[in-house]
């Protein structure tokens, strides 16, 4: 699964809200608990690089990219933006 693909999903659940989907289900909590699991997750990539497997590295890895991607629906920010910030930044 690429980004877009799963940014596309995480806004099709911000836009057509399913009862037993955690993604909804942060975003009807709001935007100070997506903040709060975007620093959580953080927090736990810190963990697992000072004392835990490789694997575990990876998974908490992809929780803070899907939660960052929350954070960005939520903003209204697409990933493009940010390809296109990193980008600017390369060409400097």
């Amino acid at each position: 699964m690429t980004i877009d693909e799963l940014y596309a999903i995480i806004c099709n659940r911000r836009d057509h809200p399913a009862p037993d989907s955690y993604t909804t289900s942060l975003f009807q909590a709001g935007e100070d608990k997506i903040i709060k699991k975007v620093g959580e997750e953080a927090m736990e990539i810190i963990l697992a690089a000072k004392g835990q497997t490789r694997q575990r590295l990876i998974e908490e890895v992809a929780d803070l990219t899907y939660h960052t991607l929350v954070l960005l629906a939520e903003k209204g920010i697409e990933p493009g933006d940010i390809r296109a910030e990193l980008e600017r930044r390369h060409k400097k």
